[in-house]
Order: structure tokens, then sequence, then C-alpha cells
């Protein structure tokens, strides 16, 4: 006997059932405003409509526009120090903490839990701990002698200071380079040791060279994240002093939800998406030179 059609359709339609709650997100929250703001990004848009079709100037004005050029000097000055602070803390502390080191799993769990704060209650703390006078940091540094900066009230410093309170949340990248150093063979150090190579030899023959895939893993997922960064320059900073911690991300947000300049804002935003592509390509294209794979 054959099987009637709507018996052979039903589990189809209850997989298409279970799945329309994320089908419907992706289409309503990701995919239509990824095509509107590239058809916004065309007309002099505003909150109120879509204005009218005006070709390339929105983005004839972001190449005219000084504060776009500050805030992406600005976006790019904090994705390397923040990627290359963060990528020699979180394998330090990989190192520090291997397998057999007693209480490693406390201190891996003390390590990772600034990472499941929300980033404004972190701002709002390290505000106070960067406070030029009554700021704990800044205590600790008279204390040693050390010159104390204005951190978030000096243009010099108030980047690097932001690039330090990043470095707060380098939990993630340190698991995930324990979890690749628990996969090298060990089988290698021992074949090591017994050639006499030294432990600082055997670091940067063996653990480093083996940890470049998951070094590129989390340089893609940096690069990313930092030409995206938001939360903590717009409640620490807003942008000052004198547009230092103007980071890109926020000089959009501005055009678009303080001067309602969508359309300006929607040119930024496919300007930002290219930007963070090209970065991507090149970075993966470089690999051929530095990441090893085993096998």
């Amino acid at each position: 006997m054959k099987p009637k059609i709507g018996r052979s359709i039903r589990p189809e339609l209850k997989g298409l059932l279970f799945v329309s709650p994320w089908l419907v997100g992706l289409l309503w929250f990701y995919l239509y405003p990824f095509v509107a703001s590239l058809y916004y990004s065309f007309h002099n848009a505003t909150a109120f409509g879509p204005g009218a079709f005006i070709g390339l100037r929105n983005y004839e004005l972001l190449i005219r526009d000084p504060l776009f050029w500050k805030s992406l000097a600005n976006t790019i000055y904090f994705t390397a120090g923040s990627l290359s602070i963060g990528t020699v803390l979180a394998l330090s502390l990989a190192l520090l903490l291997p397998k057999n080191v007693r209480g490693a799993t406390a201190y891996r769990t003390i390590f990772y839990l600034p990472t499941v704060v929300p980033f404004t209650a972190v701002s709002v703390i390290w505000i106070w701990i960067l406070h030029p006078q009554y700021g704990p940091l800044n205590h600790l540094l008279e204390q040693l002698g050390l010159e104390a900066p204005g951190w978030l009230s000096d243009p010099t410093w108030a980047m690097p200071g932001l690039i330090l309170v990043s470095a707060w949340s380098i939990g993630n990248m340190m698991v995930i380079y324990l979890a690749a150093m628990l996969e090298i063979p060990t089988e290698l150090y021992e074949a090591a040791k017994l050639d006499g190579a030294s432990p600082w030899q055997r670091l940067i023959r063996i653990t480093i060279p083996l940890l470049t895939p998951v070094i590129l893993f989390n340089l893609i997922v940096g690069l990313i994240g930092g030409f995206q960064y938001f939360v903590q320059p717009y409640v620490m900073t807003n942008g000052g002093p004198a547009d230092s911690t103007l980071v890109y991300s926020l000089y959009l947000y501005r055009n678009a939800f303080q001067f309602f300049r969508m359309g300006y804002a929607s040119a930024m935003g496919w300007v930002l998406f290219l930007l963070i592509l090209a970065g991507t390509v090149l970075v993966l294209r470089s690999t051929r030179r530095w990441v090893h794979y085993r096998g």
C-alpha cells in the first residue's frame, strides 16, 4: 500500500514549524536590515523616511568627513592594541595554568568570570578604577613612585585606558588556548626533552606553532569585535576627550540616532562591513606563512 502524500510531507512541515521562529528572526532582524541599509545608503534617509535618491553622495561625504577618518584611526588603534595585549596575556595565562597545576580549575574560573559580567557594569567599575584622583590604580602608581596619568580625562591616555579595560575580558581567549594546548600530543614534548630542548625551545618550536590555528581564530574574532567596539567608549568617555576615543561604531551611532542621518549612517555601516571583510581576507591570505596544521 502506497503511503499518502500528506503523511510523507508531515515530518518536513513539523521541522519547518520548529525552526520557523529562527527563520522569522533571521529574515526580520538580520536579512531585512542588511538589505534595507544598502538601499538607504543611496538615499537621503532620515528617521522619518527613506528620502530622495542621491546615489553615491553619502559615500562622497564620508571621504571628506574628518571625523570619519578620526574614528577609523581610533578604531584601528584600539583593535591593534587590544588584540596584541589580549593575545599575549591570554596565551601567557594559558601557559601558566596547565592541567597539572594545583588549583588550576579555580584559577581558570577566576580569570574567566569577568567575561560573563555585562559590559555596562564593567565600564562603570573601570570608571572608578581609572579615576585620576580617587581611583585605586593611580593610588597604586603613586605608591610605587610613578607618575599617575589622567587616563580617561587625558586625550593621550584615554585610548590606552580603554585598551587596558579590554584586557579585563581575555578569559574567552584563555579558555580556547587551554583547550588547544590539551590537544597537543605529549609525545612531541617527550621527544624534544630527549633531544635536549629547553622549555623555551619547546615553547617556540612546538607549542606556539601548533597553536597558530587557534591564534588565527582568535585574531579574526578579535578583529571583527574590535571594529564593532561600542559599549565601553559610549559609557566611559562618550568619544572624549577631544574625540580621542571616538570609535567608528560610536560615530555611526551618533549619525543614526542623534543626528538622524540614517542614509549617512547606513553608508558608514557598509563601509565598516567592507573594511572587516577586507581585513579578514588579508589575515586569511597571510596564513600560508605562519599558520601550521598538524598532519
